[in-house]
């Protein structure tokens, strides 16, 4: 199932949080004043996210689960279909895990 649409995904999401890993390790000081730091954290965030959505997308498109009206719509189809792990699918789960 995994295709390069996929592959091409989870590269943008490594390479992401590497550049996140980068940018913030060993400078947590700098960042209420470096705000260039901050864009570039705030932006490959947005990009995770974005390659995330897209990839979910894909998967519920391929796997033919229907169509989602909304993003997070598409994590629910996969979590339902055992695609994706339940408590990564559905938002209430994932907020309680960061408490």
């Amino acid at each position: 199932m995994t295709s390069d649409v996929l592959l091409n995904k989870i590269a943008i999401i490594e390479r992401c949080l590497s550049r996140i890993e980068e940018e913030y390790c060993g400078h947590e000081q700098e960042l209420d004043s470096n705000y260039t730091r901050q864009d570039s954290i705030i932006l490959n965030l947005q990009r995770a996210c974005e390659a995330s959505i897209d990839a979910a997308m894909h998967l519920v498109r391929v796997c033919k689960l229907g169509v989602p009206q909304e993003s997070r719509d598409a994590f629910d189809m996969l979590g339902k279909d055992s695609l994706l792990k339940p408590q990564y699918s559905e938002m209430n789960n994932w907020m309680q895990t960061l408490n």
